[in-house]
């Protein structure tokens, strides 16, 4: 089998892994949010369960150190749906 057929099956794969396990990114249901902050789960966070509270909590504690895009992600759904304020 050629390694470039392998790539399209591999990287939707992959994808898909992300958006099921991307913190309490998959109960919110917001693609901004799966999109920008799933490397940061991933980095920060990924003992967690995804499903758990710990995901946010982890998310919180890690604040200053998450990525700018996912920081902006989550104030942009915050403010969507009228959730807590988050400073940047």
């Amino acid at each position: 089998m050629n390694p470039k057929s392998l790539r399209a099956p591999a990287a939707t794969a992959a994808f898909l892994t992300i958006l099921a396990v991307t913190p309490a990114l998959a109960q919110r249901d917001d693609q901004g949010l799966q999109m920008n902050c799933a490397g940061d789960y991933f980095k920060l966070c990924a003992g967690a369960d995804p499903d758990s509270p710990e995901v946010e909590r982890c998310f919180a504690r890690n604040r200053a150190r998450l990525s700018p895009q996912c920081r902006a992600a989550i104030t942009a759904y915050d403010r969507k749906t009228g959730g807590k304020p988050s400073d940047d």
